[in-house]
C-alpha cells in the first residue's frame, strides 16, 4: 500500500468518527428519551394487553346496543379503542373480539371441528382413511382454511371470516351461530347439519333484518372460500399433478383448472358446485340452487419438490342480496372419497372429477373395467389376485382380436421370402415394388394391416388401464406381495441419489414390466419384417417406459406385467395348432384361383398416386 493510499484511508476514518461525535445525543436528549419511554412503559402496565377480550353480556341471549358491558376497571383505558373498533366495524363491533371456542361434530365417516371464529368449519378428518405416515386424514386444519362472507354494511367493508359468533343453539347434530348486529333482531345466521352418516354436511346461511345496514347498491354479496392442500400421499410429485379445482356450471359437465401451473378463471355462468380436488380426496361446495355468476376460482401451484404444500386453492362465491327482511342460502359441503360410485350417487356429476380418461378411454373404464373390477371386489379378496382376474378377463374379451392378429402376422411370415424377392428384384423402383406386393398380397388373400387393425382396436383399452390404476381409491394403501400400496410406485430399493428420468428408487414390478415387454417385443419381431429403424424404436419404447413407470402405480405396473405374460401364453397357444405349412398351402391355393376380388380402398389409392406419376400398372 503507498503512501497516498494510507493518508486517504486515515481522512476517511477522521471524517467519520467526527460525523458520529457531532451527531451523537446531548445528556439532556437522553435523559428526555428515557422520560419518554418510563412514560409508555408505565402506560402499558394500566393497559391490560389480553383482558380487553373478556366480556360480560349484559344477558344470556344478546348484548345490549352497545354491544357489551365492560368491566369498570377498563372503562376509561378501553374507550378510544372501542370507540376506533365502533368506528371500524359499525354496527358489527360486538363481534370484532372475544374468546374462540370450538366445537365438534362427528359421525361414522367424519369428525368435523367448528369455531365461533368466524362460524366455520376449522378441521375435517376422514374416518377410515390413514396419509401415507399413517397420521388420520385431515382434509384441512386451523389456519389452512378460511370462509366468510364478505359486504359492505354502513360505507365499511364486513369479513365475517374474523369477527366472533354466539354459539346459539346446539344439538347431538347440528350446531348454530348467530353474528349480532345492534340489536338482537339483526344478525347474520350460519346453520351447520351433519347428518348420521355419509360425507355431506348441510349449511345455511340467513341475513335477518339487515337490509339498512347493507348498502343499497349492494345486489351481490361475495362468499369466499380459501384452502392450502397437503400432502397425503406417498408420490409428491404424482400427488400434485392431479391435484387441482373442478366445477360445473348449471346445466353442463365439469371442467377443471390446470393441474399442474398456476392457473385462474372467472366462471361467466350460473354455477352448481366448485370442488378442491386432491389426489384421493375432495372437498366440494355445492349450492341447492345455483351460485350467481360470476363465480372466481383460482389455484397456485407450489413449485418446491421438498415442501409438502401442493396447492393453494382459492374461490370467491356471488351470492344474490335482495334487500328483503330475511335472505336465505341453502348450500351443501362434501368432504370425502373420490370414489367413483359414491360421487356418482350423488347424481350431481361429481364422478367427472376422477381422471377416467376422455372420449372412448372414459367409456371403457366406466362402462367395461369398473363394472368387473366392482364385481370382483365384492367377494373380498386380494386386490392383487382381483386385478389377476380382471387382467384375465380383459384378455379373455380381446381374444378374438388377438388371434386375427396373429393368423395375419403368420400369413405375412409366410409370404416373407417371396416379398423379399420382390423388393430385390425392383430395389430401384420403388413404386412398382409396391404394386408387385399388392398384387402379391391380393393373389395370397392377405390384408397388409390385418395385423395392425386388431392391436390398434386394443389400444383404447390398455390407455383406459393407464389411466384406471392410479385413479382408483380402492388401491390406496393395499398391499400385495412387496408393495405394500397398489396406488403408487412399490420399491425394493431406496437410492441414496435421484437418477434424472428415472428416481430415486428401484420398482420391481416395473422391472418385471419391462423385461417381459422386451421379451414379447423381440418374440413379435422374428414374426414379422420388420426395418432396422423401426425394431430399434420398438426395443427403445419399454426402456423409456422403465424411467415413466418407475414413479407410478405398481398395480398399473403389475397388470401391464401380467398382461404380458398371458400374451406369452397365447402365443405359445396359437403356435400348437396354427400350422404354417398349412398356411402357405392355402395362401399357394388362393393364388390359383380367379382374381374377382374387389381392390381394397388402400391398393386403389396406391394406383391412384403411381398414375399421377407416369406409372401404368400390368394388365391382368
Amino acid at each position: 500500500m503507498d503512501r497516498n493510499s494510507i493518508i486517504g484511508l486515515l481522512l476517511i476514518g477522521t471524517i467519520l468518527v467526527g460525523y458520529s461525535l457531532w451527531t451523537a445525543p446531548t445528556q439532556e436528549e437522553i435523559e428526555a428519551r428515557k422520560r419518554a419511554q418510563d412514560s409508555i412503559a408505565a402506560l402499558e402496565q394500566q393497559i391490560p394487553v389480553t383482558e380487553p377480550e373478556v366480556r360480560t353480556p349484559l344477558t344470556p341471549e344478546f348484548p345490549d346496543s352497545s354491544g357489551f358491558a365492560l368491566n369498570d376497571s377498563l372503562v376509561n383505558t378501553d374507550s378510544l379503542e372501542q370507540a376506533r373498533i365502533r368506528q371500524m366495524y359499525g354496527a358489527f363491533a360486538s363481534g370484532a373480539s372475544g374468546e374462540e371456542k370450538s366445537h365438534t361434530l362427528e359421525n361414522e365417516k367424519l369428525r368435523i371441528q367448528f369455531s365461533n371464529y368466524g362460524g366455520r368449519v376449522t378441521s375435517v378428518e376422514l374416518k377410515g382413511y390413514k396419509t401415507y405416515l399413517h397420521d388420520p386424514v385431515k382434509l384441512f386444519e386451523g389456519d389452512s382454511t378460511q370462509f366468510g362472507l364478505n359486504f359492505f354494511a354502513q360505507n365499511r367493508e364486513v369479513s365475517t371470516d374474523n369477527l366472533y359468533f354466539q354459539q346459539h343453539a346446539t344439538t347431538d347434530s347440528s350446531i348454530t351461530y348467530r353474528l349480532y348486529a345492534d340489536d338482537p333482531g339483526r344478525y347474520i345466521e350460519f346453520r351447520w347439519t351433519l347428518p348420521a352418516s355419509g360425507y355431506k354436511l348441510d349449511y345455511s346461511v340467513a341475513l335477518i333484518e339487515l337490509s339498512d345496514l347493507v348498502s343499497q347498491n349492494t345486489n351481490f354479496i361475495d362468499l369466499t372460500w380459501k384452502q392450502a392442500i397437503y400432502q397425503n400421499e406417498k408420490s409428491l410429485e404424482n400427488e400434485k399433478n392431479v391435484s387441482t379445482i373442478y366445477y360445473k356450471y348449471l346445466d353442463e359437465d365439469a371442467d377443471h383448472l390446470s393441474e399442474t401451473d398456476n392457473d385462474n378463471e372467472s366462471l361467466s355462468t350460473r354455477t352448481k358446485w366448485v370442488s378442491f380436488k386432491q389426489q384421493y380426496f375432495n372437498s366440494t361446495l355445492i349450492s341447492d340452487e345455483s351460485f350467481d355468476k360470476p363465480t372466481k376460482i383460482r389455484v397456485f401451484h407450489n413449485e418446491s419438490e421438498t415442501d409438502s404444500l401442493l396447492k393453494v386453492m382459492n374461490a370467491n362465491f356471488t351470492l344474490a342480496y335482495r334487500h328483503q327482511p330475511a335472505n336465505n342460502y341453502e348450500m351443501q359441503f362434501y368432504f370425502g372419497p373420490n370414489h367413483f360410485q359414491t360421487l356418482k350417487r350423488l347424481d350431481l356429476g361429481m364422478e367427472k372429477i376422477i381422471p377416467l380418461g376422455w372420449g372412448i378411454f372414459g367409456w371403457v373404464n366406466k362402462f367395461i373395467v369398473i363394472p368387473i373390477f366392482n364385481f370382483l371386489n365384492e367377494f373380498d379378496m386380494s386386490y392383487g389376485l382381483i386385478i389377476l382376474i380382471l387382467t384375465i378377463a380383459i384378455k379373455l374379451m380381446l381374444l378374438p382380436l388377438t388371434y386375427k392378429a396373429y393368423m395375419s402376422t403368420a400369413k405375412m411370415k409366410v409370404l416373407r421370402p417371396e416379398m423379399e424377392e420382390i423388393q430385390k428384384k425392383y430395389k430401384d423402383d420403388q413404386m412398382k415394388s409396391q404394386q408387385e406386393l399388392m398384387g402379391l398380397y391380393r393373389k395370397a388373400g392377405v390384408n397388409p394391416l390385418g395385423g395392425c387393425l386388431p392391436i390398434l382396436l386394443q389400444m383404447p383399452i390398455l390407455i383406459a388401464m393407464f389411466r384406471f390404476f392410479p385413479a382408483s381409491i380402492e388401491l390406496r394403501q393395499e398391499g400385495f406381495l412387496w408393495a405394500d400400496d397398489l396406488s403408487t410406485y412399490d420399491s425394493i430399493l431406496d437410492l441414496p441419489f435421484s437418477i434424472p428420468f428415472y428416481g430415486d428408487h428401484v420398482s420391481l414390478f416395473t422391472i418385471l414390466m419391462t423385461v417381459s415387454t422386451l421379451l414379447y417385443t423381440m418374440m413379435n419381431s422374428q414374426m414379422t419384417a420388420t426395418n432396422p429403424q423401426m425394431k430399434w424404436m420398438m426395443y427403445l419404447m419399454p426402456v423409456m417406459f422403465l424411467g415413466i413407470f418407475n414413479n407410478y402405480s405398481s398395480g398399473l405396473s403389475y397388470y401391464y406385467f401380467l398382461a404380458n405374460l398371458i400374451s406369452f401364453g397365447q402365443q405359445f397357444l396359437f403356435r400348437s395348432f396354427v400350422n404354417d405349412d398349412a398356411i402357405h398351402a392355402k395362401i399357394q391355393e388362393n393364388k390359383k384361383r380367379p382374381q374377382k376380388a374387389k381392390k381394397s380402398k388402400f391398393q386403389q389409392r396406391l394406383e391412384k398416386m403411381a398414375k399421377e406419376r407416369g406409372y401404368q400398372p400390368p394388365k391382368r
